[in-house]
């Protein structure tokens, strides 16, 4: 019985472990990952675009497209190598009164210097649009105020004037200082020297075009006064003519294409180097 017994808890025990074992958990399923597929990189093509310009139609960035002339720079006050030298303090050659007539202006010791009465001086060829230097001093005696102090200008196309003036601690209106529209448009800043001193324009112009009477393009200025910029890119409303205390002219028809005028306003003004490039609209 005893055996039996035996027997019966060993044959118990033994199946007590293989339940115990086959009721263990089954291990956790590995994650699988499964590799991307590799999308073929799509073939992208060139962007090419163009530009239509006055010389054809170019590529962006087309080393056969026609490279501008190449020009020498002048050196300090000198002119470019392209520019047309109006006055070098010789001699007036190029210029000469209202009528056609020689000029009452004298030159003394590199510049030429407006006479009381002798009038405008302007140059024998006609200019449009341009690039124009002038290099300017109001007398170093001081004398007057306000606009009689100092007084000239310079007209571009017969017509157009950017004002001088010696506006060095010397109140006036603003849009008629140096360096003005006159009467149409105030200069960003007041970047003028001492009176005597010389001082600069770097003018670039757009000139005004007429059509059967009426404007069709009007004039623009960018000036920069002694390295400054002081108008940027200001388009004219109308002229720049004298109407009164509080008036001023409307636009007139014009030539294409005018003289470069420098003004007698009464006042001794001085005027060196000035040069002009022509250019293409």
């Amino acid at each position: 019985m005893t055996r039996v017994l035996l027997i019966v808890a060993s044959v118990s025990l033994v199946g007590l472990i293989t339940g115990c074992a086959t009721e263990k958990p089954a291990p956790a399923a590995k994650p699988q990952v499964q590799a991307a597929q590799a999308q073929p990189a799509g073939e992208q093509k060139p962007v090419i675009e163009y530009v239509d310009t006055p010389t054809g139609r170019w590529m962006v960035h087309d080393e056969n497209r026609p490279a501008p002339p190449v020009i020498t720079p002048g050196a300090r006050r000198a002119a470019p190598s392209d520019a047309d030298i109006l006055f070098d303090g010789t001699d007036l050659s190029k210029w000469s009164d209202t009528k056609g007539g020689e000029s009452k202006w004298v030159i003394r010791e590199g510049y030429m210097e407006s006479v009381k009465g002798a009038g405008y001086i302007q140059t024998k060829a006609k200019y449009a649009s341009c690039q124009l230097h002038v290099e300017f001093a109001t007398p170093e005696k001081v004398e007057g105020t306000g606009q009689g102090r100092g007084n000239s200008g310079v007209f571009l196309q017969g017509e157009y004037e950017v004002q001088v003036l010696d506006s060095y601690e010397n109140k006036t209106y603003p849009d008629g200082q140096c360096a003005a529209l006159y009467g149409r448009a105030v200069p960003l800043v007041n970047a003028c020297r001492k009176p005597g001193e010389w001082q600069t324009y770097d003018i670039i112009f757009h000139s005004a075009i007429f059509k059967d009477g009426k404007i069709v393009r009007k004039p623009t200025f960018t000036i920069l006064q002694n390295g400054v910029l002081v108008q940027d890119h200001v388009t004219l409303e109308g002229g720049t003519q004298w109407r009164g205390a509080h008036a001023i002219s409307p636009f007139q028809p014009i030539p294409d294409k005018g003289s470069i005028q420098l003004q007698d306003h009464g006042n001794p003004e001085r005027y060196r180097n000035i040069w002009i490039r022509e250019l293409k609209d």
